[in-house]
């Protein structure tokens, strides 16, 4: 089957970590949330491990917990960057658009957070941690692409991990289960997303030599 190159760029190209559109007022259909992530777990995983894990948290005071865990490290980090940063460039809007987030992320009808099963021990090797990294990733991207397509929107989110042990309490976590993300995840105010500003390719594009 061919695809259409022109809606799979758009896709590529205007999928976008959302914040302030998201639509804090409605509610997210379960079977979309599944919808997307049979779409994720056809993503490449290293060694074919398929070690994906994934809580969905739609229950509210959980919900509020999660944002309270989240805060407690995201308001001192994101208030000194966007007081560093008030120019009106694209960083500062993506500050202000944080700082957002964190006010309501509580309010986001939907938390997915990827997980993998197993832990890397301490000490282990650098190509050891990129394979297990890599093995969530492409998934997570996938799900977010599969939300976009849908409607919906999200953003890859990482301040709650220094409180892990606090969010696996919370959720029944096991202990042989890492958290890797949060994603806040709800239907999108409107889908009139555009590419972002990027510096040109050549610029950052080095052909056999550096």
């Amino acid at each position: 089957m061919a695809l259409d190159v022109s809606v799979c760029d758009e896709l590529l190209s205007t999928t976008r970590a959302v914040r302030k559109r998201l639509d804090l007022s409605r509610d997210v259909p379960r079977e979309v949330i599944n919808e997307c992530l049979e779409l994720a777990v056809q993503a490449p995983t290293g060694s074919n491990s398929q070690g994906w894990r994934w809580i969905v948290v739609q229950d509210a005071e959980k919900r509020r917990a999660l944002a309270d865990l989240y805060k407690r490290d995201a308001e001192p980090y994101l208030r000194s960057a966007e007081e560093q940063s008030q120019d009106g460039t694209q960083t500062s809007r993506v500050f202000s658009s944080a700082l957002y987030l964190m006010e309501h992320l509580h309010e986001v009808p939907v938390h997915v957070i990827p997980c993998l099963q197993g832990r890397p021990r301490e000490g282990t090797p650098v190509t050891a941690l990129g394979g297990f990294y890599a093995s969530i990733y492409p998934a997570v991207w996938s799900f977010q692409l599969a939300l976009r397509s849908r409607g919906l929107g999200s953003c890859l989110t990482t301040l709650h991990l220094n409180h892990e042990k606090e969010a696996a309490e919370l959720l029944g976590i096991p202990d042989d289960v890492i958290q890797v993300a949060l994603l806040p995840v709800a239907y999108t105010l409107g889908t009139d997303f555009k590419p972002a500003a990027r510096p040109p390719v050549a610029n950052i594009t080095h052909w056999d030599t550096w």
